[in-house]
């Protein structure tokens, strides 16, 4: 059962303050970790660091002494951090590190993150890291560069290596070379949201399997035919989930996706602004369409990001046929039709369709990681802080107990590698086994939305996923290409922040055009309008920016 008392006083890692747990300059020189040492330069920057290098890659790692690490922890509103949660117990009973909380929201995490960071006040540790997300905090200096200390990672280093993904990791190198981050690694990455399809419906009105956006049209088509009170395809997500995945096969990016808004131009080796070409204008032609015939569900590209939610009564109800989500959504469309009483449908999580620049999906990547604030490397004990992070994010141990809580305890596992949860636990959000009484990660803090599904090798993945998700990591594997990577092209201190003064704007004007053409309130007549609007909003300089940063990488590559 769980061992609820394990907690008893460790509540107070969520009302203490950020800058109360950093340790002060006065212990700089101290030895770091156990036993070993370096000294560190007047702004807190390592020097001549020499960790303990006895740590190897998939073994269990344990401080000789007790330490605190203090980490900035996300609050979902479904899942709230209670006093029942065991997860950092038994982090702390493998690793002697106890880990001191501060919380904020999931609704406003990035501004409160930003804040605290750019303030100086923030924990030591920094999870749910995206790629390019570390770059405002790597070109002031307020995160510690990892590249410096990745010798000190061996689990960090081993699956780098060994799912090759050492090129992918050299790209996340800054202007002046080191990269600030370590990031998720996942050994199979596929598209996370994706469409989910009722393939019953399409099965019956004859439509074709939805290969590309031309044959999920002519399946909506054969819908709305058949369910003429349908608007068959939703995203949920305000639109920037559909947009994402789709605007690959279209030869650009979108939604999610946009990022800095660069697109690389291989016939004129150059980087234009991703909303002013024709792949956009394509994209957006093609959803506009869709919305004037009925097909689309415009609600949910314009409704607050419910994660699906609306979408997911419209699924039930039978007035949505088709819908972006993930495996999860799944499951909570199949529980959605069973509460409605819908019977024999069959859904299927399809691969993202091609499209007129071919059967292209976004590059692999890669998922959430962590950043450490330059305060880290002034802790007397960095070196266990680099070994504890190392082992949570990329130890093979680490990341079971993480996603399935304690073997022997929470489930069991057979010589095939099958995961069965014991009778007393479930997991509610996977729907695996719902008799149980205790929620693993409800209750106890496991699976949780901060460190699960960070790193994961393709075991992992599909030991808690039903077998239709492993048939999409075949059918994307097997049928679509990834798109080639961009040329790193970082931008120095001075460079984004004239960069983030362009971009803002442009991405508003971009993103409320989007909507508008694709909802019918502005005209496609109006399309050059809109980019000599985009160009006159800074659009050159902005791409003369991220130009000469790329030259530069280039050249310093050579």
């Amino acid at each position: 059962m769980a061992r609820a008392g394990h907690l008893t006083g460790r509540r107070t890692r969520s009302a203490r303050a950020a800058g109360a747990l950093t340790l002060v300059g006065a212990l700089a020189l101290a030895a770091c970790g156990s036993g070993d040492g370096g000294d560190t330069t007047a702004d807190g920057e390592a020097k001549d660091l020499e960790c303990s290098t006895e740590a190897v890659a998939d073994k269990p790692w344990k401080a000789a002494e007790p330490r605190e690490f203090s980490l900035l922890w996300t609050d979902w509103a479904d899942f709230p951090i209670t006093d029942s949660w065991e997860f950092f117990d038994e982090i702390e009973e493998r690793t002697n590190v106890k880990l001191n909380l501060t919380n904020i929201p999931f609704s406003d995490a990035i501004e409160k993150r930003s804040l605290l960071i750019s303030a100086g006040d923030a924990p030591q540790i920094i999870p749910l890291v995206y790629t390019g997300e570390e770059r405002q905090f790597a070109a002031s200096g307020a995160v510690v560069p990892l590249s410096d200390y990745a010798d000190y990672m061996p689990n960090f280093q081993k699956y780098v290596d060994e799912w090759d993904l050492r090129d992918m990791v050299d790209d996340l190198r800054q202007e002046d070379g080191k990269y600030y981050m370590t990031p998720g690694l996942q050994e199979v990455s596929v598209p996370t949201f994706t469409l989910i399809i009722r393939k019953d419906v399409f099965d019956e009105v004859g439509a074709p399997a939805p290969e590309t956006w031309a044959d999920l049209q002519e399946g909506m088509e054969l819908i709305k035919a058949k369910y003429p009170d349908s608007t068959p395809l939703a995203d949920g997500f305000e639109g920037q989930s559909m947009i994402n995945y789709a605007a690959h096969a279209f030869g650009t990016v979108g939604g999610w996706g946009f990022g800095d808004g660069a697109w690389w131009d291989k016939d004129a080796e150059e980087f234009v602004y991703a909303a002013t070409t024709d792949g956009y204008k394509d994209m957006v032609t093609y959803f506009a369409g869709l919305n004037e015939a009925g097909l689309l569900d415009s609600e949910s590209f314009t409704a607050a990001d419910d994660g699906g939610g609306t979408v997911t009564e419209k699924f039930a109800a039978e007035k949505v046929f088709a819908a972006s989500g993930g495996s999860w959504t799944v499951q909570e469309f199949a529980t959605a039709l069973d509460a409605a009483g819908v019977t024999d449908y069959e859904l299927v999580q399809i691969a993202p369709p091609g499209g007129p620049a071919g059967d292209f999906v976004e590059p692999r990547n890669f998922w959430n990681g962590f950043m450490l604030t330059k305060e880290a490397v002034n802790d007397p004990n960095f070196c266990d802080l680099l070994a504890f992070t190392d082992w949570l994010y990329y130890n093979p141990e680490a990341r079971e107990l993480i996603q399935w809580g304690v073997e022997g305890e929470h489930y069991t596992k057979d010589a095939e590698g099958k995961y069965t949860l014991e009778p007393d636990y479930k997991l509610t959000n996977l729907n695996l086994n719902p008799s149980g009484t205790i929620d693993l990660k409800k209750d106890l803090g496991y699976a949780n939305d901060v460190f699960a599904g960070s790193t994961e090798s393709r075991a992992l993945k599909e030991s808690y996923n039903v077998p239709a998700f492993v048939e999409y990591i075949d059918s994307v594997q097997s049928n679509r290409t990834p798109r080639d990577p961009f040329p790193p092209h970082p931008l120095d201190e001075v460079e984004l922040e004239q960069a983030s003064l362009l971009s803002t704007p442009l991405k508003d004007t971009v993103d409320t055009a989007t909507l508008g053409f694709i909802l019918g309130q502005k005209d496609l007549s109006e399309w050059d309008a809109y980019v000599s609007g985009l160009e006159g909003q800074g659009v050159p300089g902005y791409m003369d920016l991220i130009n000469g940063a790329a030259e530069r990488a280039a050249g310093n590559d050579g």
